[in-house]
């Protein structure tokens, strides 16, 4: 019987995948020195952004059961 898959917990903090596949992250430079960065910037932070194609098939790999 061949071993089950693991998930690798490091990815699993830092993606999310949705329910159509997509592989979803948050921007970096969110908490530091925020203050001064403009409003739309802040805004900005508080949305997840898209993975590149080639970044996604690798990560997705690493979430077998996500």
């Amino acid at each position: 019987m061949a071993t089950k898959p693991k998930t690798h917990k490091a990815t699993a903090k830092r993606y999310r995948l949705t329910p159509t596949g997509k592989v979803l992250r948050m921007r970096v430079g969110r908490s530091h020195l925020r203050r001064k960065k403009a409003k739309r910037t802040r805004r900005l932070f508080d949305q997840p952004q898209p993975v590149a194609p080639g970044m996604a098939r690798r990560i997705r790999r690493a979430l077998p059961h996500a």
